[in-house]
């Protein structure tokens, strides 16, 4: 089923509640830095173009892009992951300081480096990436340390994300002993998942693939709306979630609900520039949206329309709340 028809329906009311929303964001923590310049040449050793560096910038990545998304979006959510004891996990924690966030969720691990991705961008198309990090599985004490810093918020939690880059944080071990937590609880629990561990997400209430990572995991490429809808339908009954949202780029989003319900949302980007970080812009819409009070086809709803704000810029960018009650169609699915 895809959405046709118009329905007046003003979504200022379920804005303006997200700062009521007590959030709490775990997984992989990441620096995103980018290196800005111009080509003018290629070079004469190998036939590869040559960046004359204008200016260098550091962002928020990963689990800590979902937190500044939500920042962005009026709410003041935790944050639980690891960091290396570097200047770029002291620029992470010092950031998120600054934002009047708390930081003891943050894990300091003397012995792995913080993440970081770098992007060589000219002329707003990048031109290679390259990462620093370790992808081994958090130690015992990290992991036992964030999941006492995570039962001890339980109790006023509306909702946790949890964001698996693949990185090392999200492993089978800790999500069986998160999902006894979260056991018969209220919290809504979503996960941008990392292909390869689809099996530690069993049970959740929102998973957001895109359209590869289903596939990679069904086993099967999606081709056409046929596959796509077998992909979904085989996600939500492996996996026992309550809804699936899976992402096609420009092709939109197409949710899958517990009740047999399925909603395709076509693109509204007009220009896609930059798809980095779009997957943590969807993420955290599409669960303030639940927390607000919509129910899983509005939040997709809304979820899509702040994913095409940020595809519209180049670099890791977030939608306000203010930029996102803007949109005139915001009033009609």
């Amino acid at each position: 089923m895809c959405i046709k028809k118009h329905v007046k329906i003003d979504y200022s009311e379920y804005i303006d509640r997200f700062p009521e929303a007590k959030v709490m964001v775990v997984g992989d923590i990441i620096v995103d830095k980018y290196i800005w310049g111009e080509v003018s040449r290629i070079s004469p050793e190998a036939p590869v173009p040559v960046v004359k560096v204008e200016k260098e910038t550091r962002m928020l990545g990963g689990a800590a892009n979902v937190l500044n998304n939500m920042v962005s979006l009026g709410v003041k959510p935790y944050l639980c992951g690891v960091v290396g004891d570097d200047l770029n996990g002291r620029y992470l924690i010092d950031k998120i300081k600054k934002s009047g966030l708390i930081t003891s969720g943050i894990i300091v691990d003397n012995n792995r480096p913080t993440t970081v991705k770098t992007r060589v961008v000219a002329h707003n198309q990048q031109v290679v990436r390259f990462d620093r990090e370790t992808v081994d599985d958090i130690d015992r004490d990290s992991s036992d340390r964030m999941l006492e810093f995570a039962e001890e918020l339980f109790p006023d939690l509306d909702a946790i994300i949890i964001s698996d880059y693949g990185k090392g944080v999200i492993s089978s071990c800790f999500m069986n002993k998160m999902r006894s937590l979260i056991k018969d609880s209220h919290i809504i629990t979503a996960v941008d998942p990392k292909t390869g561990n689809f099996e530690h997400y069993r049970g959740v209430s929102i998973i957001t693939p895109n359209h590869y990572e289903a596939g990679t995991y069904c086993g099967f490429d999606i081709t056409d709306e046929q596959t796509l809808i077998r992909a979904g339908r085989n996600m939500l009954r492996k996996l026992e979630c309550s809804s699936v949202l899976i992402t096609q780029g420009k092709d939109g989003m197409s949710l899958f609900e517990r009740d047999g319900k399925y909603t395709h949302i076509p693109t509204v980007a007009q220009k896609v520039f930059d798809v980095t970080g779009a997957g943590d812009t969807v993420i955290s819409t599409f669960c303030l949206g639940l927390v607000s009070g919509l129910d899983f086809k509005l939040a997709a709803v809304l979820s899509n329309f702040a994913a095409g704000i940020v595809v519209g810029e180049v670099g890791t960018t977030c939608v306000s709340a203010e930029s996102l009650k803007k949109i005139d169609s915001l009033k009609y699915v």
